[in-house]
């Protein structure tokens, strides 16, 4: 079981350097993020659409093939969430990982580094 975030699958969406690092740590695992990861994911590929129009067709297509994939969305305790991005600095939402990941005890995979180094420091 792992937490995943939106900048690792966006590595193995679009075959950036760090996807085969990423893939090699969700494979054989069951993903779990917070239910805000769509999202996250949905915004990364309108960046990348509006950046090269041309592609968008197969920018779209991996977004729904990376959604098809299955992920469990978790609740998260909000409360928790908003006083672990206080204490960490991190934002509302990376705090959401980081709360999900420390919650369910499941090691984060994640390409924010400062995300990371929370996850680290445990």
């Amino acid at each position: 079981m792992i937490v995943v975030d939106a900048s690792a699958l966006a590595a193995v969406m679009f075959l950036e350097p760090e996807a085969p690092r990423v893939a090699a740590a969700l494979e054989r695992q069951q993903w779990h993020a917070p239910a805000l990861l769509p999202f996250e994911l949905t915004n990364i590929v309108r960046t990348r659409m509006k950046r090269a129009p041309a592609e968008a067709a197969l920018i779209e297509e991996a977004l729904a093939d990376m959604l098809a994939h299955p992920i469990s969305f978790d609740p998260v305790d909000f409360a928790s969430v908003l006083n672990l991005a206080i204490v960490t600095g991190l934002t509302a939402y990376d705090a959401s990982y980081l709360w999900l990941s420390r919650h369910l005890g499941a090691p984060l995979v994640t390409l924010d580094r400062e995300l990371a180094a929370h996850a680290k420091a445990g």
